[in-house]
C-alpha cells in the first residue's frame, strides 16, 4: 500500500488570548472582558488541519513539562494526531500572548521557549519512524531555521514531498530550495523573500520565477481575497478565492497548507489539492481563533459542492 500520512515538523504553542475593549497604553492597566487559552502554534495548526482533512498525521515538536503542556497535548490528541513524535523536554511550552480589542486589532508576542529544543537528530528519528507511512513533509518557519532546512533535506531525501510554509519569513540558505515540492508564501511573505512587491496576480508570478530559479518545482501563492497563483516550469494558473464572509483570517494559511498537504498525501492532483486547501482556508476565517477555526473535511467538501454547482 502506498503511504498516504501526513507528517508535520513545526511549533507547538498555548495561545493565551485576552479580550479588552481596547488595548492599553504604554504603562496603563486595562481591565479586560474574557480570556481564552487554546492550541496554537503553525506547526500544530498544520497537524490539525491535515488530520481534519482525513490524513493520517504525525506532528514533530516539543512541548513542556507544564501545565500548558498538557493542555496542547490534549487537544492535538482530540483532533487525531499521532503524539508519538512530540517529545516533553524540560523547557516550558511555547506560548503565544495575544490581546485584542472590540475592533479585532491585535498584538502578539511568541515566545518558542520548548519549540526552540526540537533539533536535527528528533527530526532525523521521527521521519524514520514515519517512513512508509507518510508521503508529505509540511514544514514551517516558528522552529529554529536551521533545523527546518535539515528537515527539508532530511525529508526530500526520504522520498516525502516537502512542503514549505516560509512563515514568518526569514532567509533561508540556497542549498535548501532544490529540496522544496512546493512552497506556499502569502503575497508579504513572497515580497520579504524574493524581493518583489506582491500586489496581483502579475507581480506574484514574478516573485514565484524566483523560487523556481532556485530550484523550488511549484510556487503556490496565495492572495487572499484574490485567490491564488500556482507556478510550475511547466504551466502557471490562477485559482480564484472562494466566497464567505470573514471574521478573523487567523491560521486561514495553516488551514490551507494542512488541507493542501493531506490531499496531496491522498493521491489526489495538484490542481484538485490547491482547490481543497483554498476552500479550507476560505471557511477558517468565518469563525474566529486559530486552532478552533480550522474546519473538516465534510465542511470542505459541502463548500466545493456549493462551488461547483454555482459554475455549471
Amino acid at each position: 500500500m502506498e503511504p498516504h500520512g501526513v507528517v508535520v515538523v513545526g511549533s507547538i504553542s498555548a495561545d493565551v488570548t485576552a479580550f479588552t475593549r481596547r488595548l492599553p497604553r504604554r504603562g496603563e492597566t486595562v481591565l479586560g472582558d474574557d480570556v481564552a487559552v487554546v492550541l496554537g502554534g503553525k506547526g500544530a495548526n498544520q497537524a490539525v488541519a491535515a488530520a481534519r482533512a482525513g490524513a493520517p498525521t504525525w506532528l514533530v515538536g516539543c512541548v513542556g513539562t507544564d501545565p500548558f503542556g498538557g493542555i496542547v497535548s490534549s487537544a492535538l490528541r482530540s483532533h487525531g494526531v499521532a503524539l508519538s513524535e512530540v517529545r516533553s523536554v524540560g523547557n516550558r511550552t511555547g506560548v503565544a500572548h495575544i490581546r485584542v480589542d472590540a475592533s479585532g486589532e491585535n498584538d502578539i508576542v511568541m515566545t518558542p521557549l520548548a519549540n526552540a529544543d526540537l533539533n536535527a537528530e528528533m527530526v532525523d528519528e521521527s521521519i524514520r519512524a514515519v517512513r512508509g507511512k507518510a508521503s508529505v513533509l509540511l514544514l514551517q518557519l516558528e522552529i529554529p531555521a536551521e533545523v527546518a532546512c535539515h528537515a527539508a533535506e532530511t525529508g526530500a531525501r526520504a522520498g516525502l514531498t516537502v512542503v514549505l510554509d516560509p512563515a514568518p519569513a526569514q532567509p533561508l540558505p540556497d542549498r535548501v530550495w532544490p529540496h522544496v515540492a512546493i512552497v506556499t508564501p502569502n503575497e508579504s511573505e513572497a515580497g520579504a523573500l524574493t524581493g518583489v512587491e506582491v500586489v496581483d496576480v502579475e507581480s506574484a508570478e514574478r516573485a514565484a520565477a524566483w523560487f523556481l530559479e532556485r530550484g523550488v518545482r511549484h510556487a503556490l501563492i496565495t492572495l487572499g481575497s484574490a485567490g491564488a497563483v500556482s507556478v510550475t516550469r511547466e504551466r502557471t494558473r490562477h485559482f480564484p478565492a472562494y466566497p464567505v464572509t470573514p471574521v478573523d483570517t487567523t491560521a486561514a494559511g495553516d488551514a490551507f497548507t494542512g488541507f493542501l498537504g493531506a490531499a496531496l498525501a491522498a493521491g489526489l492532483d495538484t490542481a484538485t489539492a490547491v482547490r481543497r486547501g483554498m476552500a479550507a482556508g476560505a471557511l477558517a476565517t468565518t469563525l474566529p481563533g486559530a486552532s478552533p477555526s480550522l474546519p473538516g473535511r465534510k465542511a470542505v467538501d459541502e463548500l466545493l459542492a456549493v462551488a461547483e454547482g454555482a459554475a455549471r
